[in-house]
């Protein structure tokens, strides 16, 4: 957007400014120079709005941004990476009325952008951190997350809202990857001699539907498979990505073990079974306090919160674990999150970083 734009949409503007850097940063998860780049930017976008660039940390070799107090009380948590890789999205930034689009500006740049502006004057053991692994699981970020947590005592989460609403529970999540080894033959000559993997990676898929619990929200998801290699050939290998999820976590031990229990139809066939448990349930009862203060707050500047429980994971769920107060679903109202149609509201940023402004005060001021 150019000044002239940008000066239609008078105070918000300076936030749009920063939030089209940040979108235009394209940042893939799996991308480090780019996630490198992104962090930097932030730093850069600190400096410019705060005066204070903060600082950026190598964790397990990842970059992490970090902003404020060293010990901090309160802590604003979000990640700059996507799940976009670069050229997903043409053009790279639009605005039209009030809908902003781009690569992960709902999930979750706009909320790093309101936590940064929300931060403007206010003084105090808080601290904003992003890290740039979030969207493959934290795996580097993971220990940094759980310490910081467990050493503050809230932690606020910037990840999109659900139509407005924070977030007050969360599934947890397991991921896991099935390899079917078999025998390759001729399809047509000789079929007998073979060990077909897709016979076996398609029964594996059929009974992962027994392992689903609707009671708890438990969902065994079969996402990406492939299998083969010609189209006149015994398939020899084929692989199984899954997607676990549940509300409680006796579930998610329960379905590990299950799949870990798998074994091939035919003898001959081989299994290896990798990944696991990867972030627990986020449990309501971690955020009641919070969401109890937020909507005082809420209702103070005028404004509709509510809250709701969904099936998404975040590093919510790992502060929720380390034993922080926390809430989450504090960034942007807008919708299609991992989806091409993903989108923020251009009204609701001044709207939410206000009332992130004044949560902030009464959570360090409690």
């Amino acid at each position: 957007m150019n000044e002239k734009n940008l000066a239609n949409y008078g105070t918000i503007a300076p936030m749009l400014k920063s939030l089209e850097a940040l979108v235009r940063c394209e940042s893939p998860t799996e991308d480090l120079v780019a996630c490198r780049e992104v962090i930097s930017l932030a730093s850069e976008l600190a400096r410019e709005v705060l005066g204070d660039p903060g600082k950026i940390l190598e964790v397990n070799g990842r970059p992490i941004f970090w902003l404020g107090d060293e010990n901090p009380r309160v802590v604003l948590l979000g990640h700059l990476d996507t799940v976009w890789p670069k050229g997903s999205f043409e053009p790279l930034w639009e605005v039209n009325g009030d809908v902003i689009r781009g690569p992960g500006v709902f999930d979750m740049k706009a909320g790093f952008i309101q936590a940064l502006y929300a931060l403007q004057g206010i003084q105090g053991r808080v601290a904003l951190v992003a890290s740039s692994d979030e969207e493959t699981g934290s795996v580097a970020s993971k220990e940094l997350i759980q310490k910081i947590s467990q050493d503050s005592t809230i932690v606020l989460v910037l990840e999109a809202s659900l139509d407005g609403k924070v977030k007050t529970g969360r599934k947890g999540t397991s991921m896991y990857q099935i390899e079917v080894h078999g025998r390759a033959a001729h399809a047509g000559l000789e079929p007998e001699k073979g060990i077909n993997a897709t016979v076996e990676i398609s029964r594996i898929v059929l009974d992962l539907a027994a392992l689903e619990n609707p009671e708890f929200g438990t969902t065994v998801v079969p996402t990406v498979m492939r299998s083969g290699n010609t189209t006149n050939t015994v398939p020899d290998h084929a692989v199984l990505d899954i997607d676990a999820r549940s509300f409680s976590q006796a579930e998610l031990i329960r379905v590990d073990a299950a799949i870990r229990k798998i074994a091939p139809l035919n003898s001959g066939a081989t299994l290896v079974i990798t990944g696991g448990l990867n972030r627990p349930p986020m449990d309501p009862t971690s955020t009641q306090e919070i969401y109890a203060v937020a909507e005082k707050v809420a209702q103070r500047i005028g404004i509709t919160l509510g809250y709701a429980n969904v099936g998404g994971a975040s590093d919510g769920n790992f502060a929720a674990e380390a034993g922080a107060r926390v809430l989450d679903g504090l960034g942007a109202i807008g919708a299609g999150a991992h989806a091409q149609n993903e989108w923020a509201s251009v009204s609701a940023l001044e709207e939410r970083t206000e009332f992130l402004h004044e949560l902030v005060l009464e959570l360090l001021h409690d």
